[in-house]
């Protein structure tokens, strides 16, 4: 407890008595009695061979239950397994290479390390690093190339994590690093740890090449990211169908089921090779295993086909769509639960370009907008 508020009365003898009232803090200053704690106690860490000098090696965590003023800054110090100075240690506690390691030399180095705080009396402790030497990367990364499908209002993209590049590595402790090329960075990035990929605002439509490549620290490879982005005209959500499929989550649709039955859809529903068929948004329907796909049909001449054509194209031909993935229900309007006939359900579509959701798999991405849909019935 670092401290205590008392209210004490006086009162006399008096008839009536009077009294008044003071209050007094009672702080308790912090003795410096607990010594820096690391954590874990002792430490492992590798580092290969041939790496440049000042590669770091492990960062030390330290903590102290004394007050701040009798904790850190924290001063370390190597007492013992660092006679020919093979490493440093700075004062943020990160053990750094001070030469070039040879596997050859030797193989294990065991320091012994001082923390101390900043306290009067100051207070140590100590813990023990071991450090292997292993041999370089003998293998390259390897890496999935990557597709990502971006579908946006007009001029509205708020940007965003987009997806995830999927890499790995034979060599059991190499680190993974990745780069995007200096001229897209005003564009886009990539999560030099991580590699997700991120979108900047303001994408117009088209279509992108990434030159993105992973590094191991010795081999570094490239990998094929194309990003296609698509602007939604606001004449698409006035003629929209959505298909409702079963027992599907997003990931696995946009993975597993998205292009065979995009390919599929296109021949059923498309009068013409000319026309385009826009797929503007998946979501799964709120406490259900179901997955609503929104889509569009334009003409090649840049009108739209009207919902009941769509619809009754669908159903001609939904035993050829059902050889890709279970369908739930077609519909042009979702007026379940309403006391209505269809003829007088009224349905009108919104798309919140700032709510994107991404659906994110090791070779294919979708970004799209949520969608609400809001009825009422006019009879």
């Amino acid at each position: 407890i670092s401290g205590y508020s008392l209210v004490i009365q006086a009162r006399d003898s008096g008839s009536p008595p009077l009294s008044s009232s003071v209050t007094v803090n009672v702080d308790i200053s912090d003795v410096n009695d607990n010594s820096p704690v690391f954590t874990p106690a002792n430490y492992t860490a590798v580092i290969q061979e041939n790496k440049p000098v000042g590669t770091s090696i492990l960062q030390l965590v330290v903590t102290d239950k004394d007050s701040f003023h009798n904790g850190p800054p924290f001063t370390f110090t190597i007492l013992t397994g660092n006679e020919e100075e093979e490493f440093t240690l700075d004062p943020h506690g990160v053990l750094r290479s001070a030469v070039i390691f040879k596997h050859m030399v030797a193989t294990e180095y065991v320091l012994c390390v001082q923390a101390k705080d900043s306290g009067k009396p100051q207070q140590v402790s100590h813990t023990y690093v071991q450090v292997r030497v292993i041999e370089e990367s003998i293998h390259k990364p390897t890496a999935i190339p990557l597709e990502i499908f971006i579908v946006t209002m007009e001029d509205d993209f708020p940007g965003g994590v987009i997806g995830k590049i999927h890499a790995t590595d034979q060599d059991v402790y190499d680190v993974l690093t990745y780069t995007l090329k200096s001229e897209q960075k005003s564009l886009f990035k990539v999560n030099s740890h991580d590699g997700k990929i991120i979108a900047l605002g303001g994408l117009d439509n088209g279509k992108y090449v990434l030159n993105v490549s992973v590094s191991d620290g010795r081999f570094q490879v490239p990998i094929d990211v194309v990003v296609h982005v698509e602007q939604l005209l606001q004449e698409m959500l006035q003629n929209t169908v959505t298909i409702r499929f079963e027992n599907v989550s997003p990931e696995d649709f946009v993975g597993l089921h998205m292009h065979g039955f995009r390919r599929t859809l296109r021949n059923a529903v498309l009068s013409q090779k000319q026309d385009s068929l826009h797929i503007i948004s998946i979501q799964p329907v709120a406490g259900s295993n179901q997955l609503d796909m929104l889509f569009a049909v334009q003409m090649h001449n840049s009108g739209f086909y009207k919902p009941a054509y769509l619809i009754q194209k669908l159903t001609n031909a939904r035993r050829h769509l059902e050889n890709v993935i279970r369908i739930s229900a077609i519909l042009e309007k979702n007026c379940s639960g309403l006391d209505c006939q269809e003829q007088h359900c009224e349905q009108s579509l919104s798309i919140d370009s700032h709510s994107l959701m991404t659906y994110s798999t090791a070779r294919i991405s979708f970004v799209c907008p949520r969608f609400y849909r809001n009825v009422r019935c006019m009879c």
